[in-house]
């Protein structure tokens, strides 16, 4: 009886990426990022050919005690536009750093930000992404964290309250020839131009910070735009073959063709020499931490051929596929220095 099993695990197990990492030197290396960073762009559906203009509104603004909570409204791609919280602290240097922090799969921004499905302030369990977003204003930096495409108040109109549209809208734009992840990776980017439309902001450190499905965002965002100058990738960097190849994931993380190109490690790598942080639970059943670690490896000959290896940190927790922060809250005043 034919049984497809045997077939498509081994299936990628005959594919060599075309940009796997292989550089033995600075100068291969600049070429092989020359390569790389375009292909990605152009698998991940491209820049839209008319970027439009931000179209800042304000929607909100709450005080709460140590920082300020606005939500403001930004336009991504023509006629698209995204809901962003903006916490501010009351408490910071005239050019602050800033982070934009992209949260995973659950119910949108507001979960980071210390509110509930129905915008009240949490008083319970913070759940796994641990009010991330509140941990770095008190930090002294200036957060954005956007409204990822599909969830919360982007989800389509038909969602339940507690669902999310990942499913519907990947696959329409799968269908164009665009991505979710793409979508998700420019939108985050446009956030970079917001920030940079602020005058107290310190360009120089603009960071990011993502959990899960934002670790993607993050980490893919910081991978093609060195405007973000440090970034945190938490729950998410490992092989493409140990997780989302091997195990159930949502349809969001997948991007056409591109294991023929390259591996997560070679594109997380794109990163370097800039700093990165990469946190990871040791128990975290769909981001297995011995493919974690082979990732790490990876990403380390990259820092290492850049004489930049003390700009990689490895912060593996007790935990499973959580938020840890225990080095990432502090991480990024250390870089910055």
């Amino acid at each position: 009886m034919w049984n497809p099993d045997h077939y498509f695990k081994h299936l990628y197990d005959r594919v060599t990426p075309s940009e796997k990492f292989q550089a033995s030197s600075q100068e291969e290396w600049l070429n092989w990022n020359e390569r790389l960073r375009p292909r990605f762009v152009e698998l991940l559906g491209g820049y839209p050919a008319k970027i439009p203009e931000l179209g800042l509104e304000l929607l909100e603004s709450v005080d709460c005690g140590t920082y300020t909570r606005e939500r403001i409204q930004i336009q991504t791609y023509p006629d698209l536009y995204m809901p962003v919280y903006v916490l501010i602290p009351k408490e910071r240097e005239e050019q602050a750093g800033a982070i934009i922090a992209c949260h995973g799969h659950g119910y949108g921004s507001k979960d980071i930000v210390g509110l509930t499905i129905e915008g009240e302030e949490k008083t319970g369990d913070k759940g796994y992404q641990k009010d991330f977003a509140v941990e770095l204003v008190n930090k002294g930096f200036i957060v954005v964290a956007p409204e990822l495409l599909g969830f919360g108040d982007r989800k389509l109109s038909g969602e339940k309250q507690d669902a999310n549209s990942c499913h519907s809208l990947s696959t329409s734009l799968l269908a164009m020839g665009q991505t979710m992840a793409g979508y998700r990776v420019f939108e985050a980017l446009r956030c970079v131009d917001y920030l940079l439309t602020r005058d107290d902001i310190d360009a120089a450190r603009i960071g990011c910070m993502g959990i899960s499905g934002g670790g993607l965002v993050c980490s893919f965002a910081a991978a093609i735009d060195n405007r973000i100058t440090a970034a945190v990738v938490s729950g998410y960097a490992n092989t493409f073959q140990a997780s989302i190849l091997s195990i159930h994931h949502c349809i969001d993380n997948y991007v056409p063709g591109l294991s023929l190109v390259a591996e997560m490690p070679d594109l997380i790598g794109l990163i370097a020499p800039r700093p990165l942080l990469i946190e990871s639970g040791k128990d975290d059943p769909i981001f297995p931490v011995h493919a974690t670690m082979e990732a790490y490896e990876q990403i380390r000959c990259i820092y290492q051929i850049l004489e930049a290896e003390e700009r990689l940190t490895l912060d593996l927790f007790e935990g499973t596929h959580e938020i840890s922060g225990k080095v990432a809250y502090d991480w990024f005043e250390r870089v910055w220095a």
